[in-house]
């Protein structure tokens, strides 16, 4: 499978590192000129247990948190978030609280369902939404969207990779950033300057991961 060039690189913690290539691929949503592969990043031991450590700190002093709702597989991580915002911390907001780790089914696509013994793990409370990754921002304000449904209280946005600094007003702390990628671009398939020139889409992306064409 060619994917174009690989790209490793590396964040303020020396475990946790981010694998890109660069070409061009298409989401269902935007097309894009790196496509980033976090399936290390959301299956590692080492890796979620660190990315949910360097999260955690955007959160741990100032922010009560009762739900992680988990999109695009990122569970392992929001399970090692959950445990280390509750350790025992004299500073810590959530020092020895219960957390919830919660994560949605998708109906007509896109939009995000609860079941009934599961909705009132967001009903009146406080839910931090945790990706694997935002690009075009669409799948985190689905999540904002439904959690404010399901009486629930968006209290933050977090991932491991973000193209975006807030969504809906909220900001987002991400491990990696539109920083990293130098001359990052995403757009959407009719502005897409790679279309336009003719370069063939190299692969098709989802949360899933990666199909070569």
């Amino acid at each position: 499978m060619k994917l174009g060039e690989l790209i490793e690189i590396k964040s303020e913690n020396p475990e946790v590192t981010l694998s890109v290539y660069k070409g061009h691929f298409a989401t269902a949503h935007s097309h894009m000129n790196y496509y980033i592969d976090v399936a290390r990043n959301k299956a590692s031991s080492k890796q979620t247990r660190e990315i949910a450590k360097m999260l955690a700190e955007n959160y741990k002093l100032t922010t009560e948190i009762d739900t992680i709702l988990c999109l695009d597989g990122s569970e392992v991580i929001g399970a090692f978030l959950a445990h280390r915002l509750t350790k025992s911390d004299y500073y810590g907001v959530n020092s020895d609280k219960e957390i919830f780790v919660l994560t949605p089914e998708r109906i007509n696509g896109s939009q995000l369902f609860f079941r009934d013994n599961t909705a009132p793990m967001l009903d009146g409370k406080n839910v931090l939404i945790l990706a694997a990754s935002i690009v075009t921002g669409y799948t985190a304000q689905s999540a904002v969207e439904a959690v404010n449904y399901y009486n629930g209280n968006p209290v933050g946005v977090c991932s491991i990779f973000s193209n975006l600094d807030s969504c809906v007003g909220i900001p987002i702390h991400s491990v990696f950033g539109a920083a990293d990628l130098p001359g990052y671009v995403t757009c959407s398939a009719l502005q897409c300057d790679m279309c336009k020139q003719g370069e063939k889409i190299m692969a098709l992306v989802n949360s899933f991961g990666v199909s070569a064409l």
